[in-house]
């Protein structure tokens, strides 16, 4: 069964920056796309970004110029680097594995319970 532990998430001021990370465990062989997401209190989840194997990379616009996606496919593990945060940032970072094959089969879809980051003004 593949878990996701994301970490790094705590309180920044607001301009400063956080790198959160994600990885995902349980006899894996690879991972198609991984990406991160985040729900504000009384929001829906929404997209920052995503990255496929091959590495490109997607971002809601929100992320872009901002934030920066990465991942090392070896250790299965994907990284949001996160800049001049603001706080309308302020959200639980969930992490996002999409169509993970494993030695029992493919999984899809697996989500990670989250990292909270806040940002102070």
């Amino acid at each position: 069964q593949v878990q996701l532990v994301e970490s790094g998430g705590g309180l920044v001021q607001a301009g400063g920056s956080l790198t959160v990370s994600c990885v995902a465990s349980g006899s894996i062989f690879s991972i198609n796309a991984m990406g991160w997401y985040r729900q504000a209190s009384g929001k829906q989840r929404e997209l920052v970004a995503t990255i496929t194997f091959g590495g490109s990379t997607n971002y809601a616009d929100s992320a872009k110029g901002r934030f920066t996606i990465s991942r090392d496919n070896a250790k299965n593990t994907v990284y949001l680097q996160m800049n001049s945060l603001k706080p309308d940032d302020t959200a639980v970072y969930y992490c996002n594995a999409d169509r993970v094959l494993t030695i029992g089969g493919l999984d899809i879809n697996v989500w990670g319970k989250g990292t909270l980051v806040t940002v102070s003004s």
